[in-house]
């Protein structure tokens, strides 16, 4: 009965009939998918080209940070509002204008001459761009019967991971081969084509425009506020050095009001901004606290790696790419595994091999060193890749699989809004981390290399008589490296306490896969609920 409903209109009919597709659906589902894909991959292929687009727009090293910041803070509201949205003007219609208004904004910002007008272009068609993902969950599991999730499922947990890991290196590459404005002109045309489509092809839903007047605008503003503020207190928290900057104060007190308010009127109206309710089913409750430690380790290592190989290899953005480029084929090639093993294995089968994985390649990344290079990180990135995929396919199943219909498209923004902060938290408490921990490591490492150590003497003479037979200055040289090489080795050090953190953390959830229950029907092809 359950798979009958699900389908959907495709669905009534007899078995028959459930299990052939609709073209038109087919063709609407894969334009949607090209729509996340594109919204996705737009935090990170610029990301990997910041310092292209600081140069061209003469912007200073403390603004450059908002063109991410502010894409980051309008996306993050929208996402969680998509649902309601979808309920009241329909799928079809959210998605298609989102699809145009992030087309049309990503050419205004290819057209920005100076920082101001990025930021605010950066702001709509982040806004904007976030309405498409989490519809692309919605429609997965709304529009196809049960049977056809293990093939369905793949392929948006591969298009949501995918498109955060090749993001540096497209980005490097456009900005390499043409201009940073590629970054964003090569959104249009993909862009109109989604719009169109999915204006013509997307019959899931009809829109209810009489929840227009019960709908909560005081909810909104507070959502908006308490996200917002949230994830500007994450992202700019450890630059300004946390509570001791006025700005984080105030963004943590506007944090934690408006989340009150948010949290009141969401249990109080009768028609909330957002539905919490799907929190009270267990698997959604476990899903997302899932998706949330995938949301770590899919952008805190997908920030990590390039960090390491720009600071310490001094890779360009193209390098960079080229490297991390592995992360990515590992994923494309393990899709259709992970969507073969899920009708035939136990979901926390799945993901506990998946939590393994990254726990291992985290503990091999735990052995850095400056020397690491490709073939060293090679198998790290593989690792990353296989797990993310044998996590993702379980996790969006177990936690919008069991959901009624009716609850889908709410949940899918709740779920894919866990992923988002999980990434922030993770990558401010990693920037945290990465800060003091290379201040106490510098300070240790510098209490050694003194004069009354002798092995450190040594160095220094030898360094010093080398620079003096080039005709330099060569005490001067000598201990302005030697501080370099005890500042790096600072960084590294660092740099592997935090891959022990994520190593402990990704072990941690294999023992919170072992406390949920087995979803009904798991493991049978995926027909059974």
């Amino acid at each position: 009965m359950a798979a009958t409903i699900t389908a959907g209109p495709a669905a009534t009919g007899g078995a028959g009939t459930e299990e052939r597709m609709d073209p038109r659906r087919l063709i609407a589902f894969f334009a949607m998918v090209v729509g996340m894909f594109m919204a996705i991959l737009d935090i990170q292929i610029v990301s990997a080209s910041l310092a292209e687009i600081q140069a061209g727009l003469s912007a200073g090293s403390d603004e450059i940070g908002w063109v991410q910041t502010s894409y980051l803070i309008a996306e993050v509201i929208m996402i969680p509002l998509s649902g309601t949205l979808a309920r009241i003007v329909s799928t079809r219609v959210l998605f298609s204008v989102a699809a145009a208004g992030f087309t049309a904004s990503s050419a205004l910002a290819a057209t920005a001459t100076n920082i101001d007008q990025m930021i605010v272009y950066r702001a709509i068609q982040g806004f904007i761009g976030g309405g498409m993902i989490p519809s692309v969950f919605a429609a997965a599991f709304t529009i196809f019967p049960p049977s056809k999730r293990n093939i369905v499922s793949p392929i948006i947990g591969l298009i949501a991971t995918l498109a955060p890991t090749i993001g540096p290196t497209v980005g490097g590459y456009l900005s390499h081969a043409f201009s940073w404005h590629w970054l964003f002109l090569v959104n249009v045309i993909p862009g109109i084509i989604v719009a169109t489509l999915t204006w013509i092809f997307i019959d899931f839903d009809e829109p209810e425009l009489g929840l227009i007047k019960k709908f909560d605008w005081w909810g909104l503003f507070s959502m908006a506020v308490f996200l917002g503020s949230l994830e500007y207190v994450l992202e700019e928290g450890n630059a300004n050095d946390w509570f001791n900057d006025d700005h984080i104060v105030m963004g943590a007190v506007a944090t934690a009001v408006a989340a009150a308010i948010f949290f009141y009127r969401a249990f109080k109206v009768e028609f909330p901004v957002v539905d919490l309710r799907a929190f009270a089913n267990r698997n959604f409750s476990f899903g997302s606290l899932f998706s949330f430690v995938m949301g770590i380790g899919l952008y805190g290592l997908t920030y990590l790696y390039p960090l390491y190989l720009g600071r310490i290899r001094g890779y360009d953005s193209l390098m960079i790419g080229e490297t991390m480029f592995v992360s990515g084929l590992a994923m494309f090639l393990t899709a259709p595994v992970a969507g073969f093993l899920a009708g035939r294995l136990d979901p926390r089968v799945m993901m506990t091999i998946g939590f393994t994985g990254f726990a291992a390649g985290t503990w091999t990344m735990s052995q850095l060193t400056a020397d690491w290079d490709f073939w060293e990180l090679l198998v790290p990135q593989i690792l990353r890749g296989c797990s993310l995929m044998l996590c993702m396919v379980p996790i969006n199943n177990i936690a919008l699989g069991t959901l009624p219909p009716a609850r889908i498209r709410n949940a899918s923004g709740l779920f894919n809004l866990t992923r988002n902060l999980g990434g922030a938290v993770g990558l401010a408490i990693i920037n945290t981390i990465l800060t003091q921990r290379q201040d106490l490591h510098y300070a240790r490492l510098a209490e050694h290399i003194q004069w009354g150590n002798p092995e450190a003497v040594d160095r220094l003479n030898n360094m010093a008589s080398n620079f003096d037979a080039y005709g330099l200055d060569g005490a001067t040289a000598a201990v302005k490296q030697l501080a370099q090489m005890v500042q790096q080795q600072a960084v590294i050090m660092s740099f592997i306490d935090v891959f022990l953190i994520l190593t402990v953390l990704f072990l941690a959830m294999v023992l919170g896969v072992l406390m949920i229950k087995k979803p009904e029907g798991a493991g049978s092809g995926g027909g059974g609920h």
